[in-house]
């Protein structure tokens, strides 16, 4: 028997002028705004189970500022933590968020009056949150859910490539004549839920793996998960859209191949990307596209219940070797001073040395294991698989093989913030993503594997 219930809320989250944007290793302060930052927040209850999903147009929240995020919703409504799902859609357009553990930000670099900036934003976003999950509850009605798959072609694609040279490169640029072929696959199907309520606007999620780094610059942006919500909205009466990103470690907008009109709404940016806020208008018209084949043919199924877990691992290190530690501090050196000229690399291929460096120099002295949360939601026998962190596509094709669900919805940045999970075989091939990850190769296998016994857990 149905006995579910949704709710629905939307608050704005857009930070003042100069507040830090985060996403990229040199300074960005925020100039202006293209499109407003907002949370999003589905509230479910059956019997006498809720869980409350919040998706937030932020890069990433980490795990002190993810813990006074959920105090505040806690104090604001009847939920436990285990009932909280906060995901970050990654955008690299958003603030910087590092709340220090009594609702202020603290940002390294900063002068007195951009600290006094961050720390005003950091305690806002906590009420701003508490605001959601507290008007999401008390919009609850009878509902009924159904779900589907859609597809985006073109619009992911891997960032990882095998050169002519041997050596592994993330995004080598369009038209690079030293590519070889890509490395891995991208999942181009679309996750569709839908939320039918009585006397209330229907609620579409979409759920797909892809990088928000597409606008750049210093103007404040949502990106393309902000933009898709605001054109389904478009295209569909009586209805609210939310986005959550999946498994996008190694997968973004940058098509290698690019030809006709691909780059159109494009510009050459300084890490060899191609960027251009009309290709994230480009990329949220097709995911609307992949919703829309969907829309009216999602298979309706019966909620009776909902349950929640969070379960506690501890992963591996990448703590360095010795003999790499003397040039991982004079470039970490370097770039702290401002001299990245001085490192021998350009564009991507400094971004990794840099990145590499910073890695090492942390972990020089350990730990040797970190302790994450994985996330599980069940709604019915559809079920939401959270990661903390930037799992590769390879993480969401291995969860979505658990057995016995309608449907399987991996997510990215889910209750926290702990860096890149790429595949074993990324590190013996190098690259951006594996050697600036603080965690030992083995952490994404033991991530799929711990994520479907969780799951089985749930079922």
């Amino acid at each position: 028997m149905n006995t579910l219930q949704a709710g629905f809320s939307r608050v704005n989250i857009t930070p003042p002028m100069g507040t830090e944007i985060v996403g990229y290793f040199h300074a960005r302060y925020a100039e202006g705004v293209l499109d407003e930052l907002e949370i999003n927040a589905l509230a479910l209850a059956a019997g006498e189970s809720k869980v409350v999903l919040m998706t937030a147009d932020l890069c990433y929240i980490n795990g002190t500022a993810q813990n006074e995020i959920c105090k505040y919703i806690c104090e604001a409504t009847d939920l436990t933590w285990d009932q909280i799902l906060i995901h970050s859609t990654h955008t690299h357009t958003g603030p910087v968020v590092n709340i220090d553990g009594k609702g202020g930000m603290q940002v390294s670099g900063a002068d007195d009056s951009k600290q006094a900036i961050n720390r005003q934003y950091g305690l806002m976003l906590c009420r701003k949150f508490a605001d959601a999950a507290m008007m999401a509850l008390n919009d609850l009605k009878p509902a009924k859910m159904g779900w589907s798959v859609g597809h985006a072609p073109n619009i992911a694609f891997v960032r990882r490539f095998r050169m002519k040279d041997g050596k592994v490169r993330t995004n080598p640029g369009v038209g690079n004549p030293d590519i070889l072929h890509p490395i891995g696959d991208v999942d181009e199907r679309v996750n569709v839920l839908r939320f039918d309520r009585e006397g209330g606007e229907s609620i579409v999620i979409a759920n797909m793996g892809c990088h928000p780094d597409v606008v750049g610059g210093s103007l404040i942006s949502g990106d393309w998960p902000a933009l898709f919500r605001h054109q389904l909205e478009k295209s569909l009466s009586n209805v609210k859209a939310m986005f959550f990103n999946g498994c996008e470690g190694d997968v973004n907008h940058v098509n290698v191949n690019a030809k006709g009109g691909d780059l159109n709404g494009m510009f050459h940016d300084f890490d060899d990307v191609a960027r251009g806020y009309r290709h994230s208008i480009h990329m949220a018209n097709v995911m609307t596209g992949a919703v829309l084949q969907v829309f009216e043919k999602v298979n309706y199924v019966d909620v009776d219940s909902i349950r929640t877990k969070l379960q506690k691992i501890f992963v591996p290190s990448n703590m360095p070797k010795p003999e790499d530690l003397p040039l991982a501090h004079k470039y970490n050196d370097l770039h702290k001073a401002g001299k990245d000229k001085e490192i021998p690399f350009e564009g991507m291929e400094l971004t990794t040395v840099v990145a590499e460096a910073g890695r090492m120099v942390r972990l020089e002295n350990g730990p040797a294991e970190f302790p994450m949360t994985l996330t599980g939601v069940a709604i019915g026998n559809v079920a939401f698989a959270g990661v903390p962190g930037e799992p590769f596509n390879g993480v969401g094709l291995g969860i979505k093989k658990a057995e016995g669900w309608d449907l399987v919805l991996p997510c990215c940045l889910c209750n926290g913030s702990e860096g890149y999970f790429p595949m074993q075989d990324s590190y013996d091939e190098g690259g951006y993503e594996a050697r600036s990850s603080r965690f030992k190769a083995g952490t994404a296998e033991i991530i799929v594997q711990q994520s479907v016994a969780l799951l089985n857990e749930l079922h």
